[in-house]
């Protein structure tokens, strides 16, 4: 079939076209696209900090109804409405034990440029484009999705609703669950979370839901400071005044309990580590650049410091998804409030206003007729 899709064909830019999609194959659902969460994996992947091969359809935060279905598939039927996520073989030894976003096959089923027997889904000008990043590549009005990588919203569902779901799948589940799932603090627990884009800010969500007395937020912009502190930021840390670490020791006499890291910038990690009391506990969640290090006083070390990294929150999509949904609903962990929509047409817009932080998390939607009756604009830096 014939769709429109965004594609990055020279780097740093995309361009709207038409593109020919595959049927779905044994173990595939077409999904149409309502709506898609531009994420900075996505911008790296356009400006080549992330080698994805170009010319490609990205976009891994996709949100939609499933359309049709190929041989083989159990979970999905057409009509459902669905949260798109990262890839999982599912029979591995980690997929096995509960912990899929550590998947034996993860860069073979997120990173490829083609299905993983080798062919190509997509095609434009007639040649193969690269797709299938993170199993979905959904800035495009269709994507072909594996049944692993879509979750049923449960309960009946509008667009304009599911739209407002798409950071689920990357950005609010690897922040939220980071707090949630990793750290699991106790009611009353400190903790102080660096960089407020929708990864900070979904922890910022989730502290505050779990019951933490102090969230400190680090930032370096102040609009962005003071929206975490309307999510239930109780003290804001302006990172361009110093290292960030010894500022949070100084609100919270000797350190937080815990640390979320959410930026990739390895000083900030340093800061991060040393904002934690002895036997505190930071968890990374930002991507570096490849071939960067850390250095911090090795003596942090040695008072029963833990550090330990996380990828989507360590997150099981079929269960935790639904369970943000839920929260969501309840009005306790309103993401859609660093938010602003898009329509597709806009997309490099939606960059630039990323580029330059003065949007959070941009949503892309696929349907101008959509985008228009949506009737929001809404948050953003």
């Amino acid at each position: 079939m014939e769709i429109r899709a965004a594609v990055a064909r020279p780097p740093g830019v995309f361009s709207l076209e038409t593109v020919e999609l595959d049927a779905p194959r044994a173990g595939e659902a077409l999904v149409r696209i309502v709506a898609a969460g531009l994420c900075h994996t996505d911008v790296a992947a356009l400006d080549q900090h992330l080698p994805y091969p170009l010319p490609a359809v990205l976009g891994h935060e996709g949100v939609g109804f499933v359309e049709a279905v190929g041989d083989g598939v159990t979970r999905l039927a057409p009509g459902d409405a669905v949260v798109l996520t990262y890839g999982a073989c599912g029979v591995c030894a980690n997929c096995q034990s509960g912990r899929p976003a550590y998947c034996l096959q993860s860069r073979r089923l997120n990173f490829a440029p083609c299905r993983p027997d080798g062919s190509c889904s997509h095609h434009a000008l007639g040649r193969p484009l690269s797709a299938g990043f993170f199993g979905q590549s959904s800035f495009a009005t269709h994507a072909l999705v594996r049944e692993r990588n879509a979750v049923k919203v449960p309960g009946a569902v509008t667009a304009d609703e599911l739209a407002t779901l798409a950071p689920l799948g990357c950005g609010v589940q690897t922040g939220a669950g980071a707090v949630l799932n990793v750290l699991k603090p106790a009611v009353g627990s400190t903790v102080a979370i660096f960089g407020m884009g929708a990864v900070g800010l979904s922890a910022v969500l989730a502290a505050k839901l779990a019951g933490c007395s102090r969230i400190v937020a680090v930032d370096l912009h102040a609009g962005r400071l003071d929206l975490a502190a309307e999510l239930g930021a109780t003290d804001l840390v302006r990172a361009g005044d110093g290292p960030a670490g010894p500022q949070v020791q100084a609100r919270v006499a000797g350190g937080t309990d815990f640390a979320v890291e959410a930026t990739g910038i390895p000083s900030v990690m340093a800061d991060a580590v040393a904002s934690t009391h002895r036997t505190g506990t930071t968890v990374l969640l930002g991507l570096a650049a490849a071939g960067s290090s850390v250095t911090f006083d090795a003596s942090l070390l040695l008072s029963g410091r833990t550090v330990r990294s996380s990828i989507e929150g360590d997150g099981v999509p079929e269960v935790f998804i639904p369970r943000l949904i839920a929260l969501h609903r309840a009005g306790s962990l309103p993401f859609d409030r660093f938010c602003r929509h898009y329509p597709v047409d806009a997309i490099n817009d939606a960059v630039a206003d990323c580029r330059r932080g003065d949007t959070i998390k941009p949503i892309l939607h696929m349907d101008a007729g959509d985008f228009r009756r949506f009737g929001r604009s809404s948050a953003a830096a």
